[in-house]
C-alpha cells in the first residue's frame, strides 16, 4: 500500500488547477525525515471523511510539506454494523495495543469505562494519545473514516446510552445458574444493527453491576474456562460480532 497520511482539515475535491494541502507536525515529520520524501513523490491523503487523496509531493520544508492533490476517491474498509466497545481499560502499554487492534477489527467507538474496580482511568493527556494510537492505525489497516475515542463513563450512564442499540452483549463468565451465553451460541444474527459489547476491568464487574446490565437488556456471553486479559477479552466478543464482516 502506497504510503498514507492524515490530514486534520478536510480536504477539498480537487477542481480546475487542484488543491493544495500543507501537511506539518508528526505527519510532515515522519515523510521529511523517516520516508526521506522527495518532490515528486506520489502518496495518499485521507482527513477521517470515508475518502482518500492520491496527492503528489511538491516542496519539501524543514518541518512541513505542500502537496497537490491529485483526486478524490471513496473507499469504504468499515464494518456493515455499526460497532461500539465498552472496556474498563487496562495499564500501561497494553491500552494502546488494545485502541490499535480495535480499529484494524473496525469498532467504531471506544468508551472507557469507569467500574467499581477499574485499575486506570485515563486522563485526558493519555486519551489525547491514545487518539494519536487511532490515527496510525489507521493509517497502516486503510481505514479512511477514524475510530472514535470517546470520554470516559461511568459503567451506569454507558449501560443507559447503549439502549439505542439493538444487541448488547457483555463479557461475563458462566457460573453455576448464571445465564450467560456460550461463545459460540453468541452474537447478532439479525441483518446488520448497532451493537453494543462491553469488557469489565481485570477483577471484573461487581455483582450489582452485573445485574444493573442484565436488567437493561443486555446478554451475558461466556468467554470459555479460561481467564482472558482485558484486551483478549475484547478481541474474542469483537470478533464474535465481526466474523464474516
Amino acid at each position: 500500500m502506497v504510503d498514507r497520511y492524515f490530514v486534520e482539515d478536510r480536504i477539498a475535491e480537487p477542481r480546475g488547477h487542484g488543491t493544495t494541502v500543507r501537511l506539518s507536525g508528526a505527519e510532515a515529520h515522519h515523510l521529511i525525515h523517516v520516508m526521506r520524501a522527495k518532490p515528486g513523490g506520489q502518496v495518499v491523503l485521507f482527513d477521517g471523511s470515508g475518502a482518500e487523496f492520491p496527492a503528489r509531493v511538491e516542496k519539501i520544508g524543514r518541518s512541513e510539506v505542500d502537496l497537490a492533490v491529485l483526486g478524490r476517491q471513496s473507499v469504504d474498509r468499515e464494518l456493515p454494523v455499526e460497532l461500539t466497545l465498552g472496556v474498563a481499560l487496562p495499564k500501561g502499554d497494553r491500552q494502546r495495543w488494545l485502541v490499535e487492534k480495535a480499529v484494524e477489527l473496525g469498532v467504531g467507538r471506544i468508551v472507557p469505562l469507569r467500574t467499581e474496580r477499574s485499575v486506570a482511568q485515563p486522563e485526558e493527556n493519555a486519551l489525547a494519545r491514545l487518539r494519536r494510537t487511532v490515527i496510525e492505525a489507521s493509517k497502516q489497516c486503510g481505514r479512511n473514516h477514524l475510530m472514535e475515542m470517546a470520554p470516559p463513563q461511568a459503567w451506569p450512564d454507558f449501560v443507559a446510552a447503549a439502549k439505542r442499540c439493538p444487541h448488547r452483549l457483555l463479557a461475563h463468565p458462566c457460573r453455576g445458574d448464571s445465564a450467560s451465553r456460550p461463545l459460540a451460541d453468541a452474537g447478532p444474527t439479525s441483518p446488520p444493527e448497532p451493537v453494543a459489547v462491553a469488557v469489565g476491568p481485570e477483577g471484573g464487574l461487581t455483582t450489582h453491576e452485573v445485574a444493573l446490565a442484565i436488567a437493561a437488556g443486555w446478554q451475558t456471553v461466556d468467554l470459555g474456562p479460561r481467564i482472558l486479559r482485558v484486551e483478549t477479552a475484547a478481541f474474542l466478543l469483537v470478533a464474535l460480532v465481526t466474523r464474516g464482516r
